[in-house]
């Protein structure tokens, strides 16, 4: 069997983002436990990391480099979900400003603008330590746009600032206003949060991996792969037959939104366990979405009371997985 090229693929959920941040606190742990290496990072143990906007902001800091030491990672993993912890709060805090009535996008963008230029300043995404898969959606062109620390490495065309890629791909449409980035190259790209299309990125990175790191030796041998997938929490309401009937078209604004996202997500890990199965490495696919507990399933409460429970839900979900998690852990130790 060949090495593994191992994939970290976290769903977008805004505030959420708590949930599978505080899981790889947990895993973070346990690789320096089993490697005896108290310095050993996430960004380590993974060949590529993929997320979509929530997920895609916890990959920039996973992979953030260190100014002072370029070929290592800046952040712990306890210091990447601290920036939920500490500035939930400010991101999400309503405007009260209207225009003809009617409120613009919930949130002004200057919080969240502000807050990752001070955490990413004017480093690249081909700055990143190891390839990456972060999604948006193009509005003006109508098609996916993906920002791959891979691609940005060998073409200016492809690379962005850091700050403009987590600022595009968390352009949660009615949250935040659209995100023009420009690429280094000069061309300004109208985008829009990479949940939109792709909530849960682990097709996509497995797509990617497959047709850029594919083994290039002359009896293309078969490409090995192992996957972390980590979800944003689940708490699904149920929808009655009796009541949604008579619904119409804005009873279902907000229902349909949610069964799209989490239909979207459960159809990709349905695809992922069955392309792992179907070549005999059901063993190397690890799917974790966890439990929200007491937490509100809104992607966009950030009061203290829910920031508290979201990590009170993160803590509670590491136990029930611990031992997924010492497995996940051991493999890519001791691979």
């Amino acid at each position: 069997m060949n090495k593994p090229f191992r994939i970290l693929s976290i769903d977008g959920g805004g505030i959420r983002g708590i949930l599978p941040g505080q899981l790889l606190v947990e895993l973070e742990k346990k690789l320096q436990l089993i490697s005896q290496n108290p310095q050993a990072r996430i960004a380590d143990y993974f060949d590529m990391i993929a997320g979509t906007s929530t997920g895609g902001i916890l990959t920039c800091l996973y992979l953030y480099p260190d100014r002072k030491n370029p070929a290592r990672p800046l952040f712990t993993a306890e210091e990447a979900v601290n920036l939920y912890l500490e500035n939930g709060g400010g991101i999400f805090k309503e405007s009260s400003i209207r225009m003809d009535g009617m409120r613009q996008e919930k949130y002004p963008v200057i919080a969240i603008e502000t807050l990752l230029k001070k955490y990413f300043n004017d480093t690249r995404l081909s700055e990143l330590l190891k390839p990456c898969l972060i999604t948006s959606y193009n509005i003006y062109a109508r098609a996916t746009h993906f920002f791959t620390q891979h691609d940005a490495k060998e073409n200016k065309a492809y690379d962005f600032y850091l700050y403009d890629v987590a600022r595009g791909t968390s352009a949660a449409p009615t949250y935040f206003e659209p995100a023009g980035v420009t690429s280094l190259s000069g061309i300004m790209y109208p985008v829009v949060d990479g949940g939109v299309f792709a909530s849960n990125p682990a097709l996509c990175a497995y797509a990617e991996a497959r047709q850029k790191f594919k083994p290039k030796s002359e009896d293309k041998e078969r490409m090995d792969m192992f996957m972390l997938s980590i979800g944003t929490g689940t708490k699904k309401e149920s929808y009655a037959y009796d009541k949604t009937k008579g619904w119409g078209k804005m009873g279902w604004v907000k229902p349909v939104l949610d069964i799209m996202l989490s239909g979207a997500s459960e159809t990709v890990d349905f695809q992922m366990k069955h392309i792992f199965d179907a070549i005999n490495c059901g063993d190397n696919y690890h799917r974790i979405n966890p439990d929200i507990g007491k937490a509100s399933i809104e992607m966009d409460d950030a009061s203290p009371g829910n920031l508290k429970a979201l990590k009170e839900a993160g803590k509670a979900a590491a136990e029930k997985y611990n031992a997924e998690l010492e497995t996940v852990a051991a493999f890519l130790v001791n691979w």
